[in-house]
């Protein structure tokens, strides 16, 4: 039987070629000379930490990684941005959270959605990730569409099609 997983995941060395590019960026822009400017990836919290002078150049950090992270080919919306906050030495620093895994309360909207299209398949929530199985491609290809088409504010993929 035919199936496919929607799952929201992050191509973190995509992501850590975007911030170097950022980093690369910061040292040559001419309103970041002589200004401490740093951009750090923790691959194990899944964080981003931006620190700056001021709040207008984390601001511009912030638009230069949302670049460069769609020129890699990966989706803004997997970026949480948090709360601008002032250093001990006057400067701004932002954390940026990755948005990985679908959570519960959005997976089971997912399946009503899917549910109320009145399609021939069977969705079903699988940890961080929706299975959903059809007995004809066409079927899940168009679910696929509806649910592309939906703002579900996390970047979804469809892996694992089973013919």
């Amino acid at each position: 039987m035919p199936s496919v997983d929607v799952v929201s995941a992050v191509d973190l060395q995509a992501l850590d070629n975007a911030i170097n590019n950022v980093k690369r960026d910061i040292t040559t822009r001419y309103d970041f000379r002589n200004i401490k400017s740093e951009i750090s990836l923790n691959r194990k919290e899944k964080t981003i930490h931006l620190e700056s002078a001021d709040d207008l150049k984390v601001k511009a950090m912030t638009e230069m990684l949302i670049g460069q992270v769609i020129r890699f080919g990966l989706d803004a919306k997997c970026l949480d941005f948090g709360k601008m906050e002032s250093t001990a030495q006057g400067g701004a620093e932002m954390t940026v959270k990755i948005k990985e895994g679908i959570p519960r309360e959005l997976a089971q909207k997912m399946v009503k959605f899917i549910k109320g299209l009145k399609v021939k398949v069977e969705p079903a929530i699988q940890e961080d990730q929706l299975r959903i199985t059809g007995k004809q491609i066409d079927d899940l290809q168009s679910v696929m569409a509806q649910l592309r088409a939906q703002d579900y504010d996390i970047p979804l993929q469809f892996v694992n099609m089973k013919r």
